[in-house]
């Protein structure tokens, strides 16, 4: 055995403290390269040429690249990954409502009786208010939602 054995006693604690300071600098470094190349071409505001420029930039020169963008882009960069999350949480809210009423299935007519019907019932409804919805029902132009108003009597 002429080759020289490296065991654990012959990397200190604190090259490897060091290791792991730069192996995880390294991989923030990649986190912040693609976060700044995303926002490139999230931006609507750029222009084409602009985009091009900028993914040029931080292509031949990275680190110049990136630091120069931060600065120069970088307070909107924040603002820009909210409204993509607020427009995907939006789009998201309308495609569970859109499904929730779909399954749910068109209420008929009858159906809209019955609930104003129960309403009057209980009394929380009079009869002068029940006979408008029911004519509201009847006519097409109201379902059961147009009776809520009236089942919050003030006294309640």
């Amino acid at each position: 055995m002429s080759g020289a054995t490296y065991l654990a006693y012959d990397y200190p604690l604190l090259s490897a403290f060091w290791t792991l300071l730069v192996f995880f600098l390294w991989i923030m470094w990649f986190i912040l390269l693609f976060r700044v190349v995303m926002d490139i071409f999230r931006d609507d505001a750029l222009s084409g040429w602009g985009k091009a420029g900028w993914l040029a930039f931080t292509i031949v020169l990275p680190f110049l690249g990136v630091l120069v963008y931060v600065i120069a882009r970088g307070k909107n960069m924040g603002r820009r990954e909210i409204a993509q999350a607020r427009a995907q949480q939006d789009a998201f809210d309308s495609y569970v409502r859109e499904t929730a009423k779909g399954t749910a299935g068109p209420t008929s007519s009858v159906d809209e009786l019955a609930r104003l019907s129960e309403i009057k019932a209980r009394g929380d409804i009079s009869e002068d208010e029940f006979r408008r919805a029911k004519e509201l029902v009847l006519s097409g132009h109201g379902r059961a939602e147009h009776a809520k108003p009236y089942a919050s009597s003030p006294g309640r």
